[in-house]
């Protein structure tokens, strides 16, 4: 949604941060419930990075995300908040997607490493079985 809005000049880039963010909210937790991590309900995302372990990139590569987790509540309550431009839509999406890539290629790692390791567990039950 982030991304068909941000390329629609006649639509607010307001609503394009706050679909950034929310996409790039799901990611880290999304990674946080494969890991079997209880986590509050927050919507800040270096909050939510930071609980992950080790290992995962968005973790590991420490980039800020105090700027795309501002358009979580912020964006629907514009208040003293200054008119989100389209520059600032175009960052928002390019960070959520860094960030929903990122998890993405994790979880696909994670998921042939296990289908591997059930793979040679599978064959060491066979080979006990022709035992």
């Amino acid at each position: 949604m982030a991304e068909t809005l941000v390329r629609d000049p006649e639509l607010t880039p307001r609503a394009a941060c706050f679909h950034a963010q929310q996409a790039g909210e799901k990611a880290p937790k999304a990674a946080l419930v494969a890991s079997g991590i209880d986590f509050p309900r927050i919507h800040n995302l270096n909050s939510l990075r930071n609980l992950l372990r080790e290992g995962w990139s968005i973790k590991d590569a420490g980039a800020d995300l105090a700027a795309l987790s501002e358009w979580a509540v912020e964006a629907r309550y514009p208040g003293d908040l200054p008119v989100a431009t389209r520059e600032d839509a175009q960052r928002a999406v390019r960070q959520a997607r860094e960030v929903h890539e990122s998890v993405h290629a994790d979880l696909e790692q994670q998921a042939r490493r296990c289908a591997h390791q059930d793979e040679t567990t599978a064959q060491g039950r066979d080979e006990g079985k022709k035992e």
